[in-house]
């Protein structure tokens, strides 16, 4: 699976067109902007709560058709080889790539809220299924690649996949949880859709757009 550069998305960010930026609250962030570890995948400790936090949205511009939301983190190491290896720290400025934790697309224009746990609660083989759900159609996260050499966890990992960076990052992990309103009512995506093509399929059709930001990191020297 292709993991596109940070860049890429900076690109995206700019493509908000005159109407008001979105309003994006997450829940679960606790007020030294972190989330907390509910919402983790990891934990110090071994496997997380992983319960998907509540997201809510303002209204988009007239003209919105669907939304779509994306849980990114730039900060994953370039080399995943030095994964959690003992002893070895990776350095706060090694190079990085990007993460995707939770795609959801053709969210219908009258929802403006998930629900927290709606997309996620505990970890289990392949996570939850693809497809079209209430509100709206679910991606494959970065952990169906990075699972895929796991049978005990191989799956489609569709829906909420929380924060579960190395142990040994002294990185502080930004996670980017990003609502687009979109002036069209379905994309054009394939069934088993990445952010490498969701990433594409969205330009051109954004009309408003905004983000919510919380960190995560498990090496205690991290702040």
């Amino acid at each position: 699976m292709k993991i596109l550069s940070f860049s890429a998305v900076l690109l995206l960010s700019v493509s908000a067109l005159a109407a008001s930026p979105l309003t994006v609250t997450v829940g679960g962030v606790q007020s030294n902007g972190w989330f907390a570890a509910d919402h983790a995948f990891c934990t110090a400790s071994g496997f997380g709560p992983n319960l998907s936090p509540s997201v809510q949205w303002s209204q988009g511009p007239a003209g919105t058709k669907s939304y779509a939301l994306v849980m990114l983190d730039p900060d994953v190491p370039a080399d995943l080889s030095l994964y959690n290896k003992a002893g070895v720290t990776i350095a706060a400025d090694a190079p990085r790539q990007i993460f995707p934790h939770w795609l959801l697309a053709n969210i219908p224009p009258t929802v403006t809220q998930i629900a927290e746990g709606a997309e996620g609660k505990g970890v289990v083989k392949g996570n939850l299924p693809l497809g079209r759900t209430a509100i709206g159609t679910r991606g494959q996260s970065g952990y169906a690649a990075f699972m895929a050499s796991n049978p005990d966890m191989a799956g489609d990992w569709g829906g909420y996949a929380g924060p579960c960076p190395p142990l040994n990052d002294l990185r502080r992990h930004e996670y980017r949880i990003r609502v687009y309103a979109l002036d069209i009512a379905s994309l054009p995506l394939p069934d088993r859709f990445t952010w490498a093509d969701l990433e594409p399929a969205l330009k051109g059709h954004i009309l408003a757009e905004g983000e919510a930001k919380a960190a995560y990191s498990l090496h205690p020297a991290v702040k």
